[in-house]
């Protein structure tokens, strides 16, 4: 396995300076956005599309610094009624796979999309419960209707680019658990798969090792992401985990996101590398710093060390005990 790091928590930084900076802290790969929510602040992706000059250079300011890209990241809402936003998301999908495959990356990380309830909605509808019945409906339509056959379409488009995409499980959009992960995926593509974020598995109530064997058994794990996240039970006795409260609230939200180590212990975080070796995943752990209440170097610093400690970098050897 490799550390590497999402990008976008270096946006004041140029892109050598940025490099050089991943590089110093031990690292050895780079998740850069290339639009929709992380930006393209590292990545300017129609001059990469247009000129191989530009990308060859591009890619040896990262390979002469060790460093190696483990995947473009473009997080949107391409189901979203607001057609503007959709559409934005959609084209710059459709171009980091393309990108992708031109520089040899392997992995376009994104979100899968949440539509509104009908054609003419006006925002986002995403139903929690079964009941009253309208809400299954809602979800049956948003299924069949929207999420379905756009993701044949880009899983197709994947395919034919010999590129993988990491659906992140995000609660808020559709695919957000490990069930709706497998369900999109038998529904689509192989090329369609997890970037799996334990972050947002613990909120939802489940268990990231479980998760993890779940979806390495069907190859289905295309990428990690490395974020924690505290639980205050007793604000969740309050608030619930669906907790609306802004990011901002931390002393009454329900959960807040941490650096590595901050949320969960170190044993818990080795027992997800265990299993992600076990189950298939030798790539790369992407760091991601949302961490409220530490500056973007002291958590990812943290985030560094906690991990260093727990990843698996050599691969195992012949059992000569056995």
């Amino acid at each position: 396995m490799k550390l590497g790091v999402f990008t976008v928590l270096f946006g004041e930084k140029k892109f050598e300076e940025m490099l050089d900076y991943v590089q110093a802290s031990g690292l050895e790969a780079v998740e850069i956005g290339t639009g929709g929510y992380p930006g393209n602040v590292h990545c300017n992706i129609d001059e990469l599309l247009e000129d191989k000059e530009k990308r060859e250079a591009y890619l040896h300011a990262i390979k002469s610094r060790g460093l190696e890209i483990s995947a473009f990241s473009c997080h949107g809402n391409p189901l979203t009624p607001d057609k503007a936003f959709a559409d934005e998301c959609d084209q710059v999908l459709r171009k980091t796979i393309k990108l992708a495959s031109l520089m040899d990356v392997p992995v376009v990380n994104t979100f899968s999309g949440t539509p509104g309830d009908q054609e003419n909605a006006k925002a986002p509808n995403w139903p929690v419960a079964p009941w009253p019945p309208e809400f299954t409906e809602v979800l049956d339509w948003q299924w069949k209707e929207k999420l379905i056959p756009y993701w044949k379409e880009i899983g197709q488009l994947a395919e034919e680019h010999n590129v993988k995409i990491g659906l992140e499980l995000h609660a808020g959009f559709l695919v957000h658990t490990p069930y709706t992960m497998l369900k999109l995926r038998e529904h689509t593509s192989p090329a369609i798969g997890a970037n799996l974020d334990p972050s947002h598995l613990w909120w939802q109530g489940i268990d990231p090792v479980a998760a993890i064997k779940i979806l390495g058994k069907e190859n289905a794990i295309h990428h990690f992401h490395a974020k924690d996240t505290y639980i205050d039970q007793d604000n969740v006795n309050m608030y619930g985990l669906t907790d609306m409260q802004p990011y901002g609230n931390i002393q009454t939200r329900a959960w807040n996101f941490r650096s590595v180590g901050c949320g969960h212990s170190l044993e818990e975080w080795s027992n997800m590398i265990s299993a992600l070796r076990t189950f298939g995943y030798d790539y790369v752990i992407s760091i991601e710093h949302e961490d409220p209440i530490m500056s973007v170097e002291e958590g990812f610093q943290r985030a560094v060390d906690n991990l260093q400690s727990v990843i698996i970098k050599q691969s195992p050897t012949d059992m000569w005990w056995a």
